[in-house]
């Protein structure tokens, strides 16, 4: 059965990852990332995908983006100027093997005969427009020139559900869940889809709907349900920046969301050190990877790395966070706290990126007790800087004149949940 949780892991973090706005950088990435708990068993939490965009893809104003795990491919063509000067559009589709795999985890354990296999496909249909633009070539002079964009996006999912071997014979899974979504945001500023970038700052609102065409109830004597109509909102704050004289560096972001109609399947989940996991990576160092199930939730969390010598950096974490829980989902205690530390590493060059550290959930529940224990690791691989010179001081700390420019003011935007 594992092997069917690690391929599903890996494609159902980049079933939640979808383009914000269409990206004018070309990029290519491979990202990894796995946690494993010290005590206690949960599902396997990782992922390994090759990213790239590629503006200029068969037109000068086409861009292709795609993600690619090894069952699992999530793209998009992008259309520059379709609906109008600053105005784009987007056709995407997403899809593969357990992309909707669902593991049910209770007051810190991994309950295996609630859990099941989930695979899925999707079509969407998205429209982004960039509101305050400055000229071509030209930095915001100010905050207030920085880029405002706005996504409407509308799309259909169809999940298709297995049991596993573990599921118990009396616990019924649920049937095929074909369903509408509608998400809209704004965004001011934006972070991009690196695993340290050198200066981010955020401020973004989102509503997603969801329209399942199949509610019903499953499970054992159908004792759960999934809801006609759900509805999630959520807000985040962030900022990231590389000091220039000591390149230290440091991100603390706010992120908060409520519900409508919360279910098991568009529950927000926290928990984890996976932050390429998803747009909005609700992090809780210590914990199992999106072990809490929160229809209300506050969560603050932030990264301090200090260099210390050939390309080596100290790096300390943590997270704390107020949740309301999903019904079925709750346990003792509303707060959750997580620290960490571990070390990082960058490549003469830049291509390489490696962090691996030990987390401790001080307020996770394992067994009778209070406390969790996980080590994790996560890697980058910057296909572009390949075979390149060693980077200056001058490169590690970036240009803000590049980094404030609206075309590179773009990301994934999580789905959140199934």
């Amino acid at each position: 059965m594992l092997w069917r949780w690690m391929a599903g892991f890996g494609v159902w973090c980049l079933g939640l990852r979808v383009l914000a706005q269409i990206d004018s950088e070309h990029r290519e990435l491979v990202q990894v990332g796995y946690n494993q708990p010290i005590e206690g068993r949960a599902p396997f939490a990782g992922y390994a995908y090759y990213y790239h965009n590629q503006p200029g893809f068969i037109r000068t104003n086409w861009v292709l983006r795609a993600a690619i795990a090894p069952v699992y491919l999530d793209a998009e063509l992008g259309m520059k100027g379709a609906l109008g000067p600053q105005t784009d559009l987007g056709i995407g589709i997403a899809g593969g093997g357990f992309a909707d795999n669902y593991a049910e985890v209770r007051s810190g354990k991994w309950i295996r005969a609630e859990s099941f296999d989930g695979h899925a496909a999707e079509l969407n249909l998205s429209v982004y427009h960039l509101f305050n633009p400055v000229a071509a070539g030209h930095a915001p002079s100010s905050i207030a020139e920085m880029p405002l964009q706005g996504v409407l996006r509308a799309g259909f999912r169809d999940s298709f559900f297995s049991r596993l071997d573990d599921t118990a014979p009396d616990f019924k899974v649920p049937d095929d869940l074909p369903a509408g979504s509608v998400r809209a945001g704004l965004r001011w500023g934006g972070r991009e889809p690196l695993l340290s970038p050198t200066v981010a700052v955020e401020l973004s609102v989102w509503y997603q709907g969801h329209f399942r065409v199949n509610p019903q109830t499953y499970g054992y004597a159908d004792d759960r349900r999934i809801e006609a109509v759900a509805h999630q909102f959520w807000a985040r704050a962030l900022l990231a920046y590389t000091l220039t004289n000591s390149a230290q560096h440091f991100e603390v972001s706010l992120t908060a969301g409520t519900s409508l109609n919360p279910d098991r399947f568009n529950a927000f989940r926290l928990g984890g050190t996976l932050p390429m996991a998803a747009e909005f990576p609700l992090v809780l160092p210590g914990y199992y990877f999106e072990e809490l199930s929160a229809r209300q939730f506050v969560l603050l969390d932030g990264l301090w790395s200090v260099p210390v010598v050939g390309g080596w950096d100290l790096v300390v974490y943590g997270g704390t966070a107020y949740v309301n829980y999903v019904p079925g989902l709750s346990q003792p205690g509303n707060w959750h706290t997580g620290l960490g530390g571990g070390l990082g590493w960058t490549s003469p060059t830049g291509a390489w990126q490696i962090l691996a550290g030990y987390a401790y959930g001080i307020d996770a529940i394992r067994g009778d007790e209070r406390g969790g224990h996980n080590v994790g690791l996560m890697v980058q691989w910057d296909l572009e800087r390949r075979g390149g010179a060693a980077m200056t001081d001058a490169d590690r700390v970036g240009s803000w004149v590049r980094r404030l420019n609206p075309s590179s003011w773009r990301g994934f935007n999580s789905l959140f949940q199934h």
